[in-house]
């Protein structure tokens, strides 16, 4: 089984970045002609960066090419505070996990990624507007999981990510399974829906993750 888990807000302090020409650390945001005025160099992932290609293909190449990771970049899965990740990785193995970035796409656990603050919540408006991704917004994400895999899919993951993996895993020929917990099934064609029951309303899924590594929880994807 594969799990496609939704990423998080809260990323490791310390965690790496890629840098510009002179050495400014670059933090990747939605607007940046909103972001703060502070020590970051703010863009969006598909800018042109200060090198003629984009930040997108600098990171691309980056893992491609890195030798030691000079710039300290996390793997994906270690990248978000929430210990979910790591032990979700721990279980079903980093080549089964992967994440669904609002900023970068459907990337592999063991990807390095850079800080980035960009979200499709609602939440994110006022000062904070500038990290929220709308659905119109062009984004040349990155869709790392294999067209031709045959694992069964399960997705966990809030209703405002749900079209972006809809959209990323289109072209996939296994089983997809939406894990959910509205009242009103999702509307996610070509997939099989499985309510899991909360309280938890904010990142009900991680209660989901959590009971799936407790073993309390099945999905059942056969």
């Amino acid at each position: 089984m594969i799990i496609v888990i939704q990423c998080a807000n809260s990323k490791r302090p310390g965690a790496g970045t890629l840098l510009t020409k002179d050495s400014t650390p670059v933090k990747f945001v939605a607007r940046p002609e909103l972001a703060p005025d502070d020590d970051y160099a703010y863009a969006r992932p598909d800018d042109i960066s200060d090198n003629d290609e984009s930040w997108r293909q600098r990171l691309k190449h980056y893992n491609a090419s890195v030798s030691g990771n000079p710039l300290g970049l996390l793997p994906a899965y270690e990248l978000y505070e929430n210990p979910v990740y790591l032990q979700l990785a721990e279980k079903v193995g980093r080549s089964r996990l992967f994440i669904l970035s609002a900023g970068w796409g459907l990337i592999s656990a063991n990807f390095l990624t850079p800080v980035y603050d960009i979200t499709f919540s609602t939440e994110a408006r006022g000062p904070n507007l500038y990290k929220r991704r709308r659905r119109g917004d062009h984004f040349a994400d990155f869709c790392m999981l294999p067209e031709n895999t045959t694992e069964p899919v399960l997705f966990l993951g809030g209703k405002s990510y749900l079209p972006l993996f809809l959209s990323l895993t289109r072209n996939i020929r296994t089983s997809r399974t939406i894990c959910y917990n509205s009242t009103i099934p999702p509307d996610a064609p070509g997939c099989s829906l499985v309510r899991f029951e909360t309280t938890c309303k904010t990142n009900w899924h991680y209660s989901c993750a959590k009971a799936f590594l407790a073993g309390t929880w099945d999905p059942d994807l056969s």
